[in-house]
């Protein structure tokens, strides 16, 4: 067997809860794009190492995708679905006489003892944003815990969905500086803006013209937009788009709240033109996007889930080559 010489091998990395803990994205998403061809290349790195995942919200792609990287690797992998199930208190100094029954400084210390890296799965709650936003599961887990921590979404980040990804948009772009476009789409649930909020700032540190569309009312984090550009006129963002990356996301401003089902922010194929339709899954069918364009040779979904394999091998990798 030939073996692939890649190109960051003494890149470091201890943790993974956002994009920026990632030294070299380029590098990180043509390596990720390597492994793909030989992905048991690194069978033996994680032999007799173990990844406890811990989900406090429903995965399919995300619980699957990163069991199946580590797996790759040649860890074990243990599952934690905690759910409502496990009541673990948060707060420093709280009477623990209520429903709480175990701290996060226990709990993650023990965990640490029984695994070698941690994945946490937390939503936010949509009513506080100021909790939400403080990340309290994550950085418990990160304060307490002794071993690397992995997110696997959080109350304000998906990075690794973010990775997927930049790796999608690598190996499909057609010209050097692709034109990609982020639109937001009506649903019936209000949801986080962890998947924009972390696909946003992938945008801002790798070579794409990137823009922004949505109703007003929607205007995301501004300490994360940033300088993106932002238009409120949706076929007017999407016109020579090469992918349009669409997503809902509840209110920012008045937090958690839909202010608008507007149908006429659904994709449809006349507002995509050529462009490539991208989303994260699961998505609602004649609501998010009409059937022509998720069932059509332009929806690269598919590729994007088979992708968070290979996202969360790479960080895995990385990690374990640090331990």
């Amino acid at each position: 067997m030939i073996h692939k010489t890649f190109r960051f091998e003494n890149m470091i990395m201890k943790k993974y809860t956002n994009i920026y803990d990632i030294e070299n994205i380029k590098d990180t998403v043509d390596t990720a794009i390597q492994l793909k061809q030989n992905p048991f290349e690194f069978h033996e790195l994680g032999l007799h190492k173990t990844l406890v995942m811990i989900f406090f919200n429903s995965s399919l792609r995300t619980r699957l995708s990163t069991e199946k990287a580590a797996r790759n690797l040649g860890m074990q992998v243990m599952v934690l679905n905690v759910n409502d199930a496990w009541n673990l208190e948060f707060e420093d100094g709280t009477v623990m006489n209520m429903n709480t029954t175990e701290h996060i400084k226990e709990a993650a210390q023990v965990i640490s003892q029984y695994a070698d890296v941690i994945a946490v799965r937390a939503f936010p709650g949509l009513i506080d944003k100021e909790k939400d936003a403080s990340e309290f599961v994550l950085n418990s887990f990160m304060k307490y815990a002794s071993i690397p921590v992995v997110n696997m979404e959080s109350a304000t980040a998906h990075p690794l969905q973010a990775l997927t990804d930049a790796i999608t948009i690598e190996e499909l772009k057609t010209r050097s500086k692709p034109k990609v476009v982020l639109s937001w789409a009506p649903h019936p649930k209000a949801l986080p803006q962890a998947v924009a909020n972390s696909f946003i700032k992938m945008m801002q540190v790798i070579d794409v013209d990137f823009s922004i569309t949505h109703p007003k009312g929607y205007e995301l984090d501004p300490n994360i937009v940033k300088e993106t550009p932002v238009n409120y006129n949706q076929k007017e963002a999407l016109k020579e788009a090469d992918f349009v990356y669409v997503k809902n996301w509840s209110s920012y401003n008045d937090y958690g709240k839909i202010l608008s089902e507007d149908s006429n922010w659904m994709m449809t194929e006349d507002k995509i033109g050529d462009a490539k339709f991208m989303h994260c899954l699961p998505v609602r069918r004649n609501v998010v996007v009409e059937d022509a364009v998720l069932d059509s040779d332009q929806s690269v979904v598919i590729q994007q889930a088979n992708n968070r394999t290979f996202a969360a091998q790479i960080v895995l990798k990385k990690i374990l080559e640090n331990l």
